[in-house]
């Protein structure tokens, strides 16, 4: 056991589980835009957006918080004239009704132009705003708030790339990341001191409030609320599973639908923090596990999932919630009463059920993957605690859990390479996107 870590996954879970307000490609454009808005110091009258194909796909189709609309343009607009780059990706939490008028005046004169830019970078992000003859431009790039750019009428006043040139420049984290084992997350969720840990009941408190949300209001497909409707009608049951489900997906609900309630997210999307959370909230209150029971198996739940997302890009052609509840599926395992073999089980028939869930973007259905996903790892769960996983003869899984691991992060990389590029061209191809233009 391997103690001198724990200070590192701590501070890993602290860095990838962070607050985030609406789904993070568009409020990342939104970041972007408010940036260029506060270096520009006067009202845009034009805006041009440059986007990679992954952040456009993820931004074209979810609703932005408190605009009631959809897209990337309206994200871009109420950014940059209501925009506080200070909050990070809650940078739209002071939204007014003044502000979202100006906003949706701008988007109304045909001034916000969003083009997909043929580049390399998976993350990527440049938005030009534009009054008069003066002008801002910032780059976002690699994650969503890495703000890389800032220029001011061709005056360059930040350049992290020129800034780190001929230079080496490592987070510590990535070290750490990469060397990562799934057994020394088992360790560290099950021995770490409990009050070093007590820092992740704050995503209980986001993705609770989000979830309920979900089930009072009328948001996107209601598939949270709908399961919990039907449970009431007596067509379901309350069980382990649909109580799991419904929590997770009636918070996908109304985050895709823009709920302008905060989400705490996991390696760079709230999706994957909810999934990541509420079916270890879900199946803890079920059980009436105790509150450290719930801190442990949540602990384990992120940091599983982080440990998996790194294999692949932070915008992968596969669906993040299929990582994130094969997270919860772990957590779990651990709140039945399961031990760390029972953990490796439950990633095997994870990767042997799900893999190869496409993200074709961000949207109201992505609560309906979520379902999918969860109710999958509480299936895995239960099979885990039986000693029953899917076996190294089948498929992407092997014997060993990393090289599982491993495999379902190429496949989600390299094996995926041309997806996105489909999905987009698919998306972009459609009669009401057909404006999206490729430079």
């Amino acid at each position: 056991m391997n103690k001198e870590l724990w200070n590192d996954f701590i501070s890993l879970i602290k860095q990838e589980v962070v607050p985030a307000l609406g789904c993070t490609e568009p409020i990342a454009v939104a970041l972007a835009a408010a940036k260029a808005a506060e270096t520009l110091s006067e009202a845009p009258e034009r805006i041009e957006v440059y986007l990679s194909q992954n952040v456009l796909k993820n931004g074209m189709s979810v609703g932005i918080p408190g605009t009631g609309l959809y897209g990337l343009e309206i994200a871009t607009a109420v950014g940059a004239l209501s925009g506080k780059s200070e909050f990070g990706l809650e940078v739209l939490k002071d939204l007014s009704a003044e502000n979202l008028q100006k906003a949706k005046d701008l988007l109304a004169s045909d001034k916000i132009k969003v083009f997909h830019k043929e580049i390399d970078e998976v993350l990527y992000i440049e938005v030009v705003v534009m009054a008069g003859e003066n002008s801002a431009r910032v780059i976002i790039k690699g994650r969503h708030d890495n703000i890389c750019l800032v220029e001011h009428n061709g005056i360059i006043l930040l350049d992290k790339d020129e800034a780190e040139a001929g230079e080496v420049v490592v987070n510590p984290l990535d070290k750490v990341l990469a060397e990562i084992s799934e057994k020394e997350i088992w360790e560290f969720a099950m021995n770490a001191p409990l009050e070093d840990l007590d820092f992740i009941m704050e995503a209980v408190e986001l993705n609770k409030k989000i979830s309920d949300e979900g089930l009072i209001g009328d948001y996107g497909l209601r598939v949270g609320k709908s399961i919990d409707e039907n449970i009431l009608k007596g067509f379901l049951q309350s069980d382990l599973s649909n109580d799991a489900v419904k929590r997770t997906a009636s918070g996908a609900d109304a985050r895709m639908a823009g709920s302008n309630l905060p989400v705490m997210s996991n390696s760079g999307s709230g999706n994957q923090g909810i999934t990541a959370t509420m079916p270890v909230v879900a199946v803890a209150e079920k059980l009436n596990s105790s509150n450290e029971q719930l801190i442990r198996a949540l602990i384990l739940s992120h940091l599983t999932s982080i440990h998996m997302k790194s294999k692949m890009n932070r915008l992968s052609p596969l669906c993040g919630a299929s990582v994130a509840a094969t997270g919860a599926s772990c957590g779990v395992v651990f709140l039945l009463g399961g031990v760390y073999e029972h953990v490796e089980y439950a990633i095997k028939n994870m990767v042997g059920n799900i893999a190869g869930m496409v993200c074709d973007g961000a949207k109201n259905s992505c609560a309906l993957k979520v379902a999918s996903c969860v109710s999958a790892g509480v299936q895995g769960a239960l099979l885990a605690i039986n000693s029953i996983r899917v076996s190294e003869i089948e498929g992407l899984v092997e014997e060993d859990i990393e090289r599982t691991i491993n495999n379902l992060g190429i496949l989600g990389s390299s094996g995926m390479a041309d997806t996105d590029r489909v999905i987009l061209s698919i998306m972009t191809s459609k009669e009401n996107n057909k404006e999206k233009k490729v430079i």
